[in-house]
């Protein structure tokens, strides 16, 4: 049974990593931040922190209810903007959680996702998957900060 505690402490870490990120790239130009580089879906730095933390924004948007989808990635053309992002986004989903019980986190419920689908969702695993999310999105900014000479290390979720 998961608890608010240690999916608040999971969350907390994974956002750690992502600021460590963010401030890795903080030294890129804004050509660089915003270079496509083919190979990835979501093809430019920039875009692929915006997925990340905007995935993290939909899926507490279901839980709570709410459809947050906006085409806002042009709201977002730095490392500070996308960091104030961030910390508004991991704020929600750190409210959310200070007020689950236990029962609502492990209680699948009917939840209304992309597209009008209905589906029988646990909301701890809705929130465990916006940290795989994240991590798998940081493996790939990674390999896009080696391509554009500066890579990354240390980024893995932390122990400590």
């Amino acid at each position: 049974m998961y608890t608010s505690a240690a999916l608040l402490d999971i969350h907390s870490r994974s956002h750690r990593c992502l600021a460590r990120l963010l401030d890795h790239c903080r030294p890129f130009h804004a050509d660089e931040f915003d270079r496509e580089i083919e190979g990835f879906g979501y093809p430019t730095l920039r875009l692929q922190f915006h997925h990340e933390i905007g995935a993290e924004e939909y899926w507490v948007g279901v839980l709570l209810g709410r459809m947050d989808v906006d085409d806002d990635a042009h709201l977002y053309p730095t490392v500070e903007t996308l960091e104030t992002y961030r910390e508004r986004v991991a704020g929600r989903t750190r409210e959310y959680l200070a007020g689950a019980s236990e029962e609502e986190l492990n209680t699948p419920r009917e939840m209304t996702t992309w597209g009008g689908n209905v589906r029988a969702l646990t909301p701890a695993h809705v929130i465990l998957r916006t940290s795989t999310h994240l991590f798998h999105h940081q493996g790939q900014i990674m390999a896009m900060c080696r391509i554009l000479g500066r890579p990354a290390e240390g980024m893995d979720f932390p122990l400590l």
